[in-house]
């Protein structure tokens, strides 16, 4: 059997067959959190319990998911929901400023969590961390669910033990807060720590304009670009003697989320601690 986080796979596998998943969804009213009603509320595997939010306050979440989510009121108490209902996991798109006191809240009654809200602070993903070993609770932190995006972070430490030059062009819709993306930044340190040779240096630059080589993460350039009409799309450029390779992803709907979030929710409680990343459960 193969290895998944500190499990093996036909173990989590049986584990997820005998068990359905009770699941309450925060952020809810989000539209991210629409696509995680649907995706769960349709899925034999999960049982959704709850749907908390800030807004939307007594909505029937199948106002919010159509036909395919739960019967549920959407509520705004955290605690008082997953006292009331004892999910297995939570999966949360909402706001990073909560996230510390959600995952609180979740692994002090021994809730599971799966996180997606973007730009969670290092020093608060230390302090999450500390609270699930606190408690011997996991959780998970995945910057980008899409499996394709996965790959393309992958695919980008191999090339960059061959090609250490390289330069990230990350695409957002005009409402993302954070720049770069979480994916961005995790791509960039992963083409830093696979690197055989140093970057190629280059000449100081004479800018014209504030920014216009983008932000350096591990000695990585990293662009960031949002515009109304985009999703989450991005792009890694290497460059060689005479030659440049490109890897790209897009996400064209957030339904390319959800595999990814629905195989973190089956997953999370059978991993130890703060996991970080949905490449440790895929390889």
């Amino acid at each position: 059997m193969l290895p998944v986080g500190n499990v093996e796979v036909g173990t989590t596998l049986q584990f997820m067959e005998q068990t359905k998943v009770r699941v309450a969804v925060v952020g809810a009213a989000g539209r991210m959190g629409r696509e995680v009603l649907r995706a769960v509320g349709s899925d034999p595997y999960f049982e959704v319990v709850a749907a908390i939010d800030r807004s939307e306050i007594g909505s029937n979440t199948r106002e919010l998911a159509g036909a395919l989510g739960p019967d549920l009121v959407v509520e705004d108490n955290l605690e008082a929901a997953l006292d009331r209902t004892h999910p297995d996991v939570t999966i949360e798109f909402s706001h990073q400023s909560v996230a510390l006191d959600h995952a609180r809240a979740a692994t002090e009654r021994k809730i599971s969590f799966v996180f997606g809200m973007t730009g969670i602070a290092e020093a608060s993903l230390d302090q999450i961390r500390e609270l699930c070993d606190k408690h011997a609770t996991p959780g998970m932190y995945v910057p980008n669910f899409a499996i394709g995006a996965v790959l393309m972070m992958h695919f980008s430490e191999i090339a960059a033990k061959w090609l250490p030059d390289a330069e990230i062009i990350e695409f957002h819709h005009d409402r993302k807060e954070d720049a770069p993306s979480g994916t961005a930044m995790l791509t960039a340190q992963k083409i830093g720590q696979s690197r055989v040779h140093a970057p190629t240096p280059l000449p100081k630059p004479l800018l014209k304009a504030d920014g216009a080589r983008g932000g350096s993460v591990s000695e990585v350039p990293v662009h960031s670009v949002r515009l109304p009409g985009l999703l989450a799309h991005q792009e890694v450029i290497f460059g060689g003697p005479g030659e440049t390779l490109t890897i790209r992803h897009d996400s064209l709907d957030r339904v390319s989320f959800m595999q990814g979030v629905k195989l973190c929710a089956k997953t999370v409680r059978s991993l130890n601690g703060l996991v970080v990343g949905l490449d440790k459960i895929l390889y």
